[in-house]
C-alpha cells in the first residue's frame, strides 16, 4: 500500500485562519532577550510502558533540574531524583516501575565539564536509587569504579522489551586515533548493575537496531569507505551480512533501517533509484528492498520514524515543509482529528500508545510558527486534554512573526527551499533582512514552527530568510550533490540569489541586509562579504569555518572529525587539499581576509573541538589588518555553540546592538 504525503503549507495556511491575531501593537516592547535564550523551562515527558505515570524533567528558577513522577491514576506527583551539583538529563522507563536517567550540568559550559553524564536507576516511587555508570572521566579516582561501568557507557535511544529489569546500553570506547569509536552493546541489569557484552559482528560497529521484541537484530558499522550492515539471525544467533554500500554516496543500493514492525518487518528509508528517499519494507529472503514504497513525500526525502503498536503499524512521524503523523490506523485518526478540534492553532503530534499501554491516556506535543513546543495529556476515554508543560513561558503569540516555506529560482534554475519569517505589525515591505545560513552544510535547514533565534530577530524589527542552498539535505538527491565541491561558490549564489528574490519581491530594502550564520553558517557568511560585497551591509560569523584546508588539520590544529571522513568524504564533497588547491585557496576566508570591508561581528567557543578556535584566531589577526570593524568576542568555556543562557544572552545582546547600528534603526544608510 502506498501513502503519499505532500507539503503541509498548504494546510498550514487553512489553519492559521483559525489562529489567535498576532498583530502587535506599535507601542507594545519586544519581550525580553531571556525569554528566548534561557534553557527551555519543559522539555516533554514520558509515559510509562503501562501508561500509569509520567516522568519528567522539572525544575524551578534558579534551581537544578530534578526527575519527577506522575502517578495518573492518583493524580499525585513526587520529584525521585535529583543532585545538588548536576541536572537531570535524559530519561528513559525500564519498566513500569523503573527508570534510567543520566546528568548534565547547566550551569557550565564544554570546556568546564568535569563530570560525565553518568548512569543511574531509581524505581516510580523514588525507592532503589542504584548508580550504573561512573561519572568521572578518570576511573582511577573513583572509589567504586571496580563496581560501575566506566563512563564511556551511555544510555541506548531505543526502549527494550520494557518488561524486564534489563536495558540496553552502549559502551563508546575510542579507536587508536581517539577521534573516532567503536559501539559496544551491552545488557545491564538496573538492579544489579551487572552487564555483559553482546557478540558484535565486526570490530568497528557504530549502530545498533533492536527487534519488536526489544532484543539486538542489526549491527552497522564501516570499513573504510564502505557501510556494512549485519543481521543476527533469531534461529542460528549468528551474525550475516544483510548488505554493504558506500558511505559518501546516496546510490539505489544504500539502506538506512529505522525500525522493525510488530510482526518482524523491517522497515528502512532508502532512495531506489529516485531522486528522494521513501520508506519500504526490506524482504530477508531475497536481501533487497520491496520495490513499491511504504510512505513517500513528494518534493522530500523522508524524515523520520514509523509509529507502531505491540501488534500492527499505526502511522508514521515525519517532516516536509513542517513535522506531523499520517495515521494508517482508523482510531488513531479519529483521535488526531478530536485533538486538532481541541487545538486548533497548533499543530499537534499526537503520540502512539506506550507499549504496554493498560490507561486512556497519551502524551500530545503541540507547536506553530509563533507558538512555542507545548505538550499535553489526552485521554481517550474523556476526549479531554491537560497541559503538562510548555518549552519557553512567557512567550506572547501576538510579538512573533510569522513564518512561510517558499522556493525560489537559483540563477542556474535549480530550486532553492527556504523559510522567510516576517516580523510582527502591519509593515510588510521595504524591511531590514538578515540572512540566516544554515550549518553543516549537509544537513537540513530549519524547519517551519517556532525557532528562538528567527523569532528573537523577528521581534526586533527584521526579515529572516532561512535558504536550504544546494548540499542541504532533506530535498532530494540532485539537491545534495549539487554542493559537492561548491563551497564558496555555488552554494554562496543560492544564498545570495535568495536575497535578491526578497529585494525583487520589494519585502527588502537592500541597503539594509546582514548576513550571519555559524560553523558552515560562519564560513558562508565570510564568503558573502568577499563574493557580494554590494549585497551584503555586515556579517556575524560565530564558530564558523575559516580556511578548508584547516579543516583538515595542521600542526597546532585538530578537530575532533574522523580519518575517514578526511580521507573519503572531504576530498570527494568539499576539495582534495592537492587536486583542488586553487579552488581552496581562492574559497578561503583567511586567504580572501583583506576583501572584507564590511563590518563584523566574530564569536568562538575556546573549548571547540568541532571548529577549533585557531579557525576564529588566525581570521581575526587577518582581517583587522585591513578592516577597523570587526567586533571580536570569545567564551572559552563554550565548544562549538553557545551552552550556557549567559553566554548565549550575552551574544545575541551583541547581534542586536551590532545589527542595530549597521542596518537597523540605528543605522547611518
Amino acid at each position: 500500500m502506498l501513502f503519499t504525503r505532500v507539503s503541509l503549507y498548504g494546510a498550514l495556511a487553512l489553519m492559521l485562519c483559525a489562529a489567535p491575531s498576532v498583530r502587535a501593537q506599535a507601542s507594545t516592547p519586544p519581550p525580553p532577550i531571556e525569554r528566548f535564550f534561557n534553557h527551555a523551562t519543559f522539555t516533554g515527558g514520558i509515559l510509562s510502558p503501562d501508561g500509569r505515570y509520567l516522568a519528567a524533567r522539572t525544575s524551578a528558577p534558579g534551581q537544578r533540574r530534578a526527575l519527577a513522577v506522575i502517578d495518573l491514576q492518583n493524580n499525585t506527583g513526587k520529584v525521585v531524583a535529583s543532585h545538588a551539583d548536576a541536572d537531570v538529563d535524559a530519561i528513559q522507563w525500564v519498566n513500569g516501575k523503573r527508570l534510567i536517567f543520566n546528568f548534565d550540568d547547566n550551569k557550565v559550559g564544554q570546556g568546564d565539564t568535569y563530570h560525565a553524564p553518568g548512569l543511574f536507576a531509581v524505581n516510580a516511587d523514588g525507592s532503589e536509587l542504584l548508580q550504573l555508570v561512573d561519572r568521572g572521566y578518570d576511573s582511577s579516582t573513583s572509589r567504586t569504579a571496580a563496581k560501575l561501568l566506566p563512563w564511556h557507557t551511555f544510555m541506548l535511544a531505543q526502549t527494550g522489551a520494557q518488561d524486564s529489569d534489563f536495558v540496553y546500553v552502549r559502551n563508546v570506547a575510542r579507536k587508536s586515533d581517539n577521534r573516532t569509536t567503536r559501539v559496544e552493546l551491552l545488557r545491564l541489569n538496573t538492579r544489579t548493575g551487572r552487564a555483559q557484552p553482546v557478540s558484535r559482528p565486526v570490530a568497528d560497529v557504530s549502530n545498533w537496531l533492536l527487534d519488536q521484541n526489544g532484543e539486538p537484530r542489526l549491527a552497522t558499522g564501516q570499513v573504510g569507505d564502505t557501510v556494512l550492515v549485519h543481521y543476527l539471525d533469531p534461529a542460528s544467533k549468528q551474525w550475516r551480512k544483510l548488505t554493504s554500500f558506500k558511505a559518501y554516496d546516496t546510490s539505489s543500493e544504500a539502506i538506512e533501517p529505522i525500525k522493525f514492525g510488530p510482526d518482524g518487518t523491517l522497515y528502512v528509508v532508502a532512495n531506489n533509484g529516485k531522486d528522494t528517499s521513501a520508506v519500504y519494507r526490506f524482504d530477508f529472503a531475497t536481501g533487497k528492498i520491496n520495490p513499491e514504497p511504504l510512505l513517500s513525500t513528494p518534493g522530500y526525502d523522508f524524515d523520520g520514524t514509523v509509529l507502531t503498536s505491540r501488534t500492527k503499524l499505526l502511522g508514521m512521524l515525519f517532516t516536509t515543509d513542517a513535522t506531523s503523523v499520517e495515521w494508517f490506523d482508523p482510531d488513531m485518526k479519529a483521535i488526531q482529528q478530536t485533538v486538532d478540534q481541541l487545538l486548533p492553532a497548533t499543530v499537534n503530534l499526537v503520540g502512539p500508545p506506550p507499549k504496554h499501554s493498560q490507561t486512556p491516556w497519551l502524551l500530545v506535543t503541540a507547536y506553530s510558527d509563533v507558538i512555542p513546543t507545548s505538550f499535553y495529556l489526552y485521554n481517550r476515554d474523556t476526549r479531554q486534554l491537560s497541559k503538562a508543560g510548555e518549552s519557553y513561558a512567557g512567550i506572547d503569540p501576538k510579538l512573533m512573526g510569522r513564518q512561510q516555506p517558499l522556493r525560489y529560482k537559483a540563477r542556474d534554475g535549480l530550486e532553492i527551499p527556504a523559510l522567510l519569517t516576517l516580523p510582527p505589525g502591519d509593515k510588510k515591505n521595504g524591511l531590514p533582512l538578515v540572512v540566516l545560513v544554515h550549518g553543516g552544510p549537509w544537513v537540513r535547514g530549519s524547519t517551519w514552527g517556532w525557532n528562538p533565534q528567527s523569532q528573537f530577530l523577528a521581534s526586533r524589527g527584521y526579515a529572516v530568510l532561512e535558504p536550504d542552498f544546494r548540499g542541504s539535505t532533506g530535498f532530494g538527491t540532485a539537491h545534495y550533490k549539487a554542493g559537492f565541491k561548491q563551497w564558496g561558490l555555488a552554494m554562496q549564489n543560492d544564498v545570495a540569489d535568495g536575497v535578491r528574490w526578497a529585494i525583487d519581491k520589494g519585502l527588502v530594502d537592500p541597503k539594509r541586509v546582514c548576513i550571519a550564520g555559524a560553523s558552515y553558517g560562519g564560513y558562508a557568511t565570510l564568503m558573502g562579504l568577499i563574493n557580494d560585497p554590494d549585497l551584503y551591509k555586515c556579517g556575524v560569523d560565530w564558530v564558523g569555518v575559516t580556511d578548508i584546508n584547516l579543516m583538515y588539520g595542521s600542526a597546532n590544529h585538530t578537530s575532533d572529525m574522523s580519518d575517514e571522513w578526511k580521507r573519503y568524504g572531504m576530498p570527494e564533497m568539499i576539495g582534495d587539499q592537492v587536486k583542488d588547491a586553487a579552488q581552496l585557496k581562492a574559497t578561503s576566508p583567511i586567504e580572501q581576509a583583506a576583501r572584507i570591508k564590511q563590518p563584523l561581528l566574530l564569536a568562538y567557543g575556546g573549548a571547540d573541538v568541532r571548529v577549533p578556535i585557531d579557525h576564529g584566531t588566525r581570521f581575526h589577526s587577518a582581517v583587522k589588518r585591513t578592516n577597523p570593524n570587526v567586533e571580536w568576542v570569545e567564551y572559552p568555556d563554550e565548544g562549538h555553540g553557545f551552552y550556557l543562557p549567559k553566554n548565549s544572552i550575552d551574544f545575541w545582546s551583541r547581534v542586536e546592538r551590532f545589527l542595530d547600528k549597521n542596518i537597523g534603526k540605528g543605522a547611518a544608510l
